[in-house]
């Protein structure tokens, strides 16, 4: 199992320094992967005093392609994750523009996690439709990835038509990983015939739940019935190191491996640390755990 740690989004703040300290710091202490959370556009709550979502205008988010481009630049070994990129809230083709050009410029370190999102103000700012993002999703899958492995394409789907181009430099993963963020049964059909990978949507800290554990099963059925060996189909587990107690750190990160997880993300965002004391916590984590 491998093991990455969350990027702190909201709290790591807007100089660049600090972004690459943190980055440094998490590939200094062996961090296989990090993973950043995605959000373009925060909702002013002062007109919304019904809006439940858990990020509003008030929460920073850097623009997680940017960012990965810069990080490329200042890392060597650690692989950029986007769990989970909002994908039906872009433009598929700039979408596979932008990844292309972060995994060629990391040689090949970028693994895509994609979602459908929450939060219906995005869609509207970006100009894209919220009610049938599940099912286009799908199909600006193929589309990428049609991009990612032919020079030039032609593509006539639903939504997108594409007609003798290409992208170029293409990516040095041909294609890149797509994995999938959700919980909806249909995602996890998705999931299993078409993911490389699935980002559970239970709470962080959590050990694997019934939830999860059925989850992996229509996910497994859904491959098996698309010819495809489940086995080859990735799960990223979560756990926030400030919602557990420390004795619980090994006993959680041995549930999700009994449960099949092939990675692990480790949360110290929102915990009330400063960027400094979280750095420790993953470097508490790595002792306790025994990963050094």
């Amino acid at each position: 199992m491998k093991t990455g740690v969350v990027f702190p989004q909201t709290e790591i703040g807007a100089e660049a320094a600090r972004v690459k300290a943190f980055a440094q710091a998490a590939e200094g202490l062996g961090y296989q992967h990090l993973l950043a959370y995605d959000h373009v556009l925060g909702a002013s709550t002062k007109s919304r005093p019904d809006f439940a979502g858990p990020y509003t205008s008030e929460s920073m988010f850097h623009e997680v392609f940017v960012l990965f481009g810069y990080l490329a630049g200042v890392t060597e070994r650690i692989e950029f994750v986007t769990g989970v990129l909002i994908l039906p809230q872009r433009q598929t083709v700039l979408v596979a523009k932008q990844a292309a050009e972060v995994d060629r410029l990391s040689n090949g370190r970028l693994r895509l996690g994609i979602g459908v999102g929450w939060n219906q103000v995005e869609y509207e700012g970006l100009n894209e439709n919220f009610h049938d993002r599940g099912k286009r999703s799908e199909e600006q899958i193929a589309l990428m990835r049609a991009l990612w492995t032919q020079d030039v394409i032609e593509f006539d789907g639903r939504w997108h038509q594409v007609r003798e181009a290409g992208i170029n430099p293409s990516p040095v993963q041909r294609p890149i990983p797509v994995w999938i963020g959700g919980y909806v049964p249909a995602t996890m059909e998705r999931i299993g015939r078409i993911g490389d990978g699935w980002f559970p949507s239970s709470q962080p800290g959590e050990i694997p739940t019934d939830q999860v554990h059925s989850d992996l099963g229509l996910i497994c059925d859904a491959a098996h019935a698309a010819g495809r060996n489940p086995k080859e189909i990735g799960v990223e587990a979560r756990i926030s190191l400030s919602k557990i107690a420390r004795d619980q750190w090994v006993p959680a990160t041995e549930a999700w491996r009994r449960a099949g997880a092939t990675h692990l993300s480790l949360i110290t965002m929102d915990s009330g640390l400063d960027i400094d004391a979280q750095i420790d916590q993953l470097r508490d984590y790595r002792e306790t755990v025994g990963l050094d």
